[in-house]
Formats: structure tokens, C-alpha cells, sequence
């Protein structure tokens, strides 16, 4: 599909790079954005539903650039792209970030990164640890996850800590969700997640024993788009059959996706709210944990 929406010279303030100066005074930065798209149907139909609001595009590239600091515009560029692929019908996005005052020491006129990157389903990892030191295996665990070819990060949740639920007696877990894009088919996610197990001394003697590392992918897809992956396999069962009945999967997946909608059962009528879903549990059990900055 060769269609494009084409949005240049955004501009706002932001307070990304490496530097104390710029983290502290701040510059300008200019992005530019070209959606891929069928517009056939727009072109055809003159409906807004059947095209990509760009003033909404504008403003989500804005609330990136004035928003939380990060040390390279790669890692702008890298969230804007996710965030527009989140729009309807965008099939691919890519995101120009220009740093015309970027401090290079020598006369310039700008300094950009370009990137592209197609779009891909969504998908839900629920991460857990009770061996060893837990909060450094899951913060190394969301590393891996944002080097992994195939997937991009959009999100990740606070960290919560957890009395164990089944198995034998063990120590408290931690616990977290990330949300992510990803171009993998879910086998091949799947079979990364355990790589990443793995490399962590994950075994698999007991069942719901305790373990270094737990990586459960919890569902892959929108529930109800085309992209939405349901599957009852034994060693692939997508949604993940207890997600819905766990606050401590469902407590760190609302803060990390607040609109996220899990299927439950058969059909829309399946399809509920996660902060629905979190009202009936009983959350006793899950607990504020450490901040990722102090593990």
C-alpha cells in the first residue's frame, strides 16, 4: 500500500539528551511523520472514520517531545513510532526527529534520525521473580525484552510485590507487565521469552514452584481485531487461561495499559475492561514493590 498521510515540522520544546544542560534549559525539536494507509475508502466515502485524525497525530507527537526526558532521540523517535502505529488503519509510520541545536560543536544546520517500522499486534508479558535477587533479574528481563529483534516496548508497569498463589511454600514474588508491538508470530515470541527464562536459570521442576524468572506471554493481540490470537494448544494457550483471575497480573497491566480490554471468554460478549475485571478481585495479596530507579 503506497497511500500516505505526511506530517512535517512539528515543534515543541523538549528536555531530551545526554547532557545536564539539556535535560535542565531544554530545546526545540521537529518531527516529522508519514503514515502508511489505505485511504481508498476515504477518498471514495469523504468519512473521518475512514482516515487517520492528524490533528490527534500532532498532538500525541507533542505530548512525546514536552514529555518524560530521554538521553537519545533515537528513543523519541522510537515511541512516537509505537504510539502512532496505535492508531486504526495505519499499516507503517515512519518518524523523522530533527535536533537542530543539538550541541555537536561544530557549525550545522541539523542533526535528524529517521526510522521506520511497520505495524504489528500488541502483546501483553507478565513478568514474576522470587529466586535470587529479584528486582535485578527483572529489570534485566525488560532489558532483553527491548533488545529482543521483533518486539518494541510501548510500556512498562510499576513493579508489585506478591504472596505466592498455589504451589508450594515459597517467598513473596515481584511482579510487572510489559506491553509491547511485535512482528514475531506468537510461537516465535514464545520461544524468545524462554530464551530469555533461560539465560536466568529458569527450570521447570516443580510446577508453580518458585522460579528466577517467569515470562508468561499473556495475550497477543487486540482482543477482537483480525490481529487477536486465540488458542487453546498445550504448549501455547493464548489468552493466557488464569491472567483474568490474577491481580497481580491485572494490577501492573492497568497501570501499564489502562485501556486495555481482556478477553474472558467466547465472542465480544467476552471482551471486558481491565478495571472491570479488577473490581471483583481481591487484591489483597499484591502490594506496592520497589521503584525501578532503586533497584
Amino acid at each position: 500500500m503506497s497511500d500516505q498521510i505526511v506530517l512535517t515540522g512539528v515543534s515543541a520544546r523538549g528536555f531530551h539528551g545526554v547532557l545536564e544542560a539539556e535535560k535542565r534549559d531544554g530545546q526545540q525539536f521537529v518531527v516529522d511523520v508519514h503514515l502508511t494507509l489505505d485511504l481508498s475508502r476515504a477518498g471514495r466515502t469523504d468519512d473521518l472514520a475512514a482516515t487517520v485524525n492528524y490533528a490527534q497525530v500532532a498532538s500525541t507527537v507533542v505530548a512525546r517531545i514536552t514529555g518524560p526526558s530521554f538521553d537519545l532521540i533515537e528513543r523519541l523517535a522510537e515511541v512516537i513510532a509505537d504510539d502512532v502505529l496505535g492508531f486504526p488503519l495505519v499499516d507503517a509510520v515512519e518518524v523523522v526527529v530533527h535536533k537542530p541545536q543539538a550541541p555537536v560543536g561544530h557549525p550545522f544546520t541539523d542533526v535528524e534520525v529517521r526510522l521506520r517500522r511497520n505495524n504489528g499486534p500488541r502483546a501483553v508479558i507478565a513478568l514474576g521473580s522470587n529466586v535470587g535477587d529479584r528486582g535485578r533479574t527483572l529489570s534485566l528481563a525488560v532489558d532483553a525484552l527491548r533488545t529482543l529483534p521483533g518486539f518494541t516496548v510501548s510500556s512498562v508497569s510499576p513493579i508489585v510485590e506478591t504472596d505466592p498463589v498455589g504451589g508450594p511454600e515459597q517467598p513473596p514474588y515481584l511482579n510487572a507487565v510489559v506491553v509491547g508491538r511485535t512482528t514475531l508470530d506468537p510461537a516465535g515470541l514464545l520461544e524468545a521469552l524462554h530464551g530469555i527464562e533461560a539465560e536466568h536459570g529458569r527450570t521447570r521442576e516443580i510446577h508453580w514452584g518458585p522460579r528466577t524468572l517467569d515470562l508468561d506471554l499473556v495475550q497477543f493481540g487486540t482482543p477482537g481485531s483480525r490481529e487477536e490470537v486465540v488458542s487453546d494448544d498445550a504448549t501455547l494457550t493464548l489468552p493466557h487461561p488464569r491472567a483474568a483471575e490474577r491481580a497481580f497480573v491485572l494490577l501492573p497491566w492497568a497501570r501499564a495499559e489502562p485501556e486495555a480490554r481482556v478477553r474472558v471468554g467466547p465472542g465480544e460478549v467476552g471482551i471486558r475492561p481491565i478495571g472491570e475485571l479488577l473490581d471483583r478481585l481481591d487484591r489483597s495479596g499484591v502490594r506496592p514493590g520497589p521503584e525501578w530507579g532503586h533497584l
